[in-house]
Formats: C-alpha cells, sequence, structure tokens
C-alpha cells in the first residue's frame, strides 16, 4: 500500500547543499513565510485532488470529482511553476531542520506532479486514468463509514454528476496511447461497471431516504451508460490507433527517480545493484529449501508448502492470532514501538462489494480523519458455491507462512504502523507527500527484520515465503529499469518474472503490465536496500548507545521523506544511499 506517483512523492535534487544539523536557530520570518507558503500548496494540492482528500480524511472535498480537462492540466502546471518560485525564494539556510526538509520535499512532489502532468501525460497516453480514475472515487466514499451512510450517498450523488463528462474528456484528451494501455483499460472496464452495478448499490442498501435513493438510481444509472459507451469508444476507436510507446526512455527515468525519491545513481548501477540482490536471493532460496526437504527441486519445495493452509473458515481467526502475536512480538522483542492506545488491527471479512477486485486488503484511516478510527485488515474467502478443486486453489495463496509475510507488510510493522504515526508526522506536509522509496521500502524492509529477528523463529518454512516475495520485488526493479531503458520486450519480461522471478504465469502477465506504466516499481527493493545500509551506518554512528528499536522509532516518526533526507535528519549528513 502506497501514495501513487501522481499525488505524492519526491522530486529533482536541488543545487544547494544542505547545511549542518548545528546551524545557527532559524529566522522565525522564513519559517512563518515557508507555513504560509505550504498551506497554500496544500490548499491548492486538496482542490485538484478531492479524492485523495477523501481518503486523507478531509471530508469538505467529498461532494467534488477531479476536473479531468485539459485546461485544468495546463492550469495545475502554471500553478506548480508559481509555487515552486515562491519556495526556491526562501532561503533554506534560513529555516529549522523541519522546514528545511518540508521544502525540499515540496519541491520535489511539485517537480514530480509537473513531470507527469507536462512529460509522462497519462491524462492524455493512458485511458484508465480515467475509467479507473472515477471507480476509485466512489470506493473513496464507501470503503469506510466516516460518516452516515445517507451523508456519503449525497456526496457520492455529486461525484457521480460529473463522471459522464470526465468520461468525456477522455475522449478529447487522448491521443496515441500505447496499445498495452488501451488494452488494460478495456480488461478493467468490466469490473468497472460491475463496481457501479452492485457494489456502490449494495454499499447504500440500509438507505430508506424514497427521493435520495431515486436520484442516486438516475446518477448510478448515467454512470454505468457513459461506462459502457467508453467502452465501445475504446474498443473500436482509440484502440485501432494506440500505437505510442510505453517506455519513458533513458533521459525521463532517471529525471523522475530523482524527481520522486532523490535517487540520482546511475541506471546502470541500479541494474547492477538489483542483479546482486537477485542472485543473492535466488541462492537463499535454494539453500532455506533444501534445509525444508533436500530431496525436492526448490520450486516444489514451495509448492508443497502452499498446501498447508488453514480451512477457509478458520482464515480469519487464524491471521487474526498471527497478527496478535506479531504485535505482541514487536513490544516483547523492543524492535519498534507500536502507539499507546493505537486500535488493533482487526481481521475481516472482505465487504460483499469489494470481493471481485481484491483477496486481501488494509483499510487504514487518513491521517485527518477523526471519526471510526479502527483499522480493518479484509481477506477474502473463497465462495460457497465453489467446488473443492477451486477452494483447494484460492486457499494455496494463504498457506501459513504467507499469511505471516503479507501481515508484516501491510500491519506489524508495515504499513498499519506508518499509519498510526501518521496523525502524529510532524507537519501537514508529511502526512499528504511523501516517497514509495520510504513507505513500499519500509514495508518490505520488514519482511526481512522480522525473519532475521527471530520471528517462528527462524522457521525455514517462513524465510521461504519471504524470499518469494523478495524475488518478485528484485524482478519488479529489474523490469522496470530494462522496459524503460533497454528496450525489454513485453514478453522478454513474463518470461523473467517467471525464470528468474520464480512467479506463476498469471502474476508474471499482470506484473508486467503493472510496469508498463509504473515504471519506478523497484521502489520496493531500492527502498529496503537504502533502509539496510542507512541502519548499519546509524549502528556505527551511535556505538554504544545503539538500539534496533529506537532505529526504528526515529525512521518511522520522521513520516515518509525521500530516503536523502531521512538520513540528513538522522545522520547529519546524506552520504551514499546504497
Amino acid at each position: 500500500m502506497s501514495r501513487t506517483a501522481l499525488f505524492a512523492g519526491a522530486l529533482v535534487a536541488l543545487s544547494w547543499t544542505s547545511p549542518s544539523l548545528a546551524a545557527s536557530t532559524a529566522a522565525p520570518s522564513a519559517d512563518a513565510e515557508f507555513g504560509k507558503v505550504a498551506a497554500a500548496i496544500l490548499e491548492d494540492f486538496y482542490r485538484r485532488n478531492p479524492t485523495y482528500g477523501t481518503d486523507l480524511g478531509l471530508h469538505e472535498w467529498d461532494a467534488k470529482l477531479e476536473d479531468y480537462s485539459a485546461a485544468a492540466v495546463r492550469d495545475d502546471i502554471a500553478a506548480i511553476g508559481r509555487f515552486r518560485s515562491e519556495l526556491e525564494r526562501i532561503r533554506p539556510s534560513a529555516l529549522s531542520l523541519t522546514n528545511r526538509l518540508d521544502r525540499e520535499l515540496l519541491l520535489h512532489s511539485l517537480e514530480s506532479r509537473r513531470l507527469h502532468a507536462a512529460v509522462i501525460r497519462s491524462w492524455a497516453r493512458n485511458p484508465d486514468t480515467y475509467s479507473s480514475g472515477i471507480t476509485n472515487s466512489a470506493y473513496s466514499l464507501i470503503k469506510r463509514d466516516f460518516a452516515p451512510a445517507a451523508e456519503r450517498l449525497r456526496s457520492l450523488i455529486a461525484r457521480e454528476r460529473a463522471m459522464p463528462a470526465a468520461l468525456a474528456e477522455a475522449r478529447r484528451n487522448l491521443v496515441d496511447p500505447p496499445r498495452v494501455y488501451t488494452e488494460i483499460a478495456l480488461e478493467q472496464l468490466d469490473g468497472n461497471e460491475a463496481f457501479f452495478r452492485s457494489a456502490v448499490v449494495e454499499a447504500f442498501a440500509d438507505v430508506q431516504d424514497p427521493a435520495l435513493r431515486e436520484e442516486f438510481k438516475r446518477t448510478n444509472d448515467a454512470v454505468i451508460a457513459a461506462l459502457e459507451e467508453y467502452k465501445t469508444w475504446l474498443a473500436q476507436d482509440l484502440l485501432p490507433r494506440s500505437n505510442g510507446s510505453f517506455a519513458y526512455g533513458a533521459d525521463l527515468y532517471r529525471r523522475t527517480l530523482r524527481a520522486e525519491d532523490m535517487v540520482d545513481t546511475p541506471l546502470e548501477d541500479l541494474l547492477k545493484l538489483a542483479e546482486a540482490d537477485l542472485r543473492r536471493n535466488q541462492q537463499a532460496f535454494a539453500a532455506t529449501a533444501r534445509r525444508i526437504d533436500p530431496a525436492k527441486p526448490p520450486l516444489e519445495v514451495l509448492r508443497t508448502l502452499q498446501h498447508d493452509h488453514p480451512p477457509p473458515d478458520r482464515l480469519l481467526a487464524t491471521t487474526q492470532a498471527e497478527l496478535d502475536a506479531l504485535g505482541r512480538f514487536m513490544t516483547d522483542h523492543h524492535i519498534v514501538t507500536i502507539p499507546k492506545d493505537a486500535p488493533p488491527a482487526q481481521v475481516k471479512e472482505t465487504p460483499p462489494f469489494m470481493r471481485a477486485t481484491t483477496s486481501a486488503s488494509m483499510d487504514t484511516p487518513g491521517p485527518f480523519e477523526k471519526a471510526n478510527l479502527r483499522g480493518f485488515y479484509n481477506m477474502t474467502l473463497p465462495e460457497p458455491a465453489w467446488s473443492e478443486a477451486e477452494t483447494e486453489d484460492f486457499m494455496r495463496q494463504w498457506f501459513y507462512p504467507l499469511i505471516t509475510n503479507v501481515s508484516v507488510h501491510e500491519v506489524w510493522p508495515g504499513h498499519y504502523l506508518q499509519f498510526l504515526y501518521a496523525k502524529s508526522y510532524p507537519t501537514a506536509v508529511r502526512k499528504v507527500f511523501g516517497t514509495n522509496t520510504n513507505s513500499e521500502g519500509w514495508a518490505h524492509y520488514c519482511e526481512q527484520m522480522v525473519n532475521d529477528e527471530g520471528f517462528h523463529a527462524d522457521d525455514p518454512r517462513y524465510r521461504l515465503a519471504q524470499l518469494e516475495d523478495a524475488l518478485l520485488r528484485d524482478a519488479r526493479f529489474i523490469v522496470g529499469i530494462r522496459m524503460h531503458t533497454r528496450g525489454m520486450t513485453i514478453p522478454e519480461a513474463e518470461e523473467f518474472f517467471e525464470k528468474e522471478g520464480y512467479q506463476p504465469r498469471p502474476l508474471a502477465v499482470s506484473e508486467t503490465k503493472r510496469g508498463t506504466s509504473d515504471a519506478l516499481y523497484g521502489y520496493y527493493t531500492m527502498g529496503k536496500l537504502a533502509i539496510l545500509k542507512l541502519r548499519d551506518d546509524y549502528r556505527r554512528k551511535q556505538g554504544s548507545a545503539w538500539s534496533l528499536q529506537d532505529f526504528h522509532d526515529r525512521f518511522i516518526a520522521l513520516g515518509p521523506l525521500p530516503l536523502p533526507l531521512v538520513r540528513e535528519a538522522l545522520l547529519g549528513e546524506r552520504g551514499r544511499l546504497f
């Protein structure tokens, strides 16, 4: 779980050199000026991204839908330029450390938005931006009961009124998209439409107001009809003329990476880093499989483990017990501090309106949310009508060690703990903007760290599940660079996920498709490796005062800053990231 590159990111390295942490106290006037500019940037951002505002817990934006017009994009680009100029007029040396880091985070976030709007241009090249965009906007109003159902339904009706116009803007904006983008949009449209036909309707089934229900039927039917028309247009008009390239090219890839994650390591060096980690994990996978059963090939060992899963009627209870054990392990072994009075992550069955699109998900309130602050870990159970063979095939994804690895990533001490800390991040800027190398890097780092610290007493079955997921993330890292900068084809990428990443064919296909648009999805491994080096550097600096819990607490409390800025905050200098 992460913020998307459209909404967050840290961007291009700045021309100034950050002063020492021992610098003199900042002038109050500079900090005050920065505070005003930062507040204006945030308010502008919420206005342009109201769905994200809802997710953050800022419900004054619930009745608004994003403006998908080209004019709105041009206006956004112009506003980004103005805000950047205002930030650059503020001398970083005159700011407190907190504001100095936030200033750079905002500059990078602005550059990320500019690149996506003016250069990458998903709004002009990716038809799924529109159909899945409006679906997500509706989903943000039904996934949590932060307000009474009738109130949320009124907001949904207001958004739905604007959705057909958003799809009409798509027809005006889309020019020569990559064929794979149009194919993905077409593949997902049946699901988008089904979401409005059933999931959205089911979510508000208890609303009794006849007038409100009648109005909802009108707007919802209009959205469904617009999606049907959009699908026909994509298939008959746009697909035949979808001849663009999805590849960023080396220059844009470097600029985007520098923008979103403050990583300026040469691509060739990053590729070598990723390939070396892949080989290490492949070797560890083979060695771990031999510990489990030396008579079988490693992948056969994994397939055997996948048959050892809880029965469907015990999946929720088994997962809850594992979450609770993980939480206790964090505290008892001094791994990281769980905030006092933190609401527990509660495992529950995936709501009916989400079953078709997810097998597991973490539903966490936004950092500004004030109502219903519980966190729900949703798990989808097999359908009662399925055959025994279908049920067994479904449950193989929930073999015991994988339940643990996913729970570490999503809950303790991964994303759920991050969100618990988010309410007390130092600034609103860090509650809104951040980097995937930090947030996803942390969650992926935790998978290995929890095993290293002895959870399940280094049972090799749990290590094998962790390594399988690590190989998936290594493959993403390599494929992302190769597809976008080295000419790797889609079939070659699929083969790489299968043969080198040890992933089943269906996942190899879906992961390759994801990489055509999520070009930087190597941020999982990139972030993990950078955090491991930061941990070593921090240990050396602390000497006898070092403790793992102190490192983790300090890291997560800083918020999802770009990792070079985390290094500055913890070490007083940035140094080498890897």
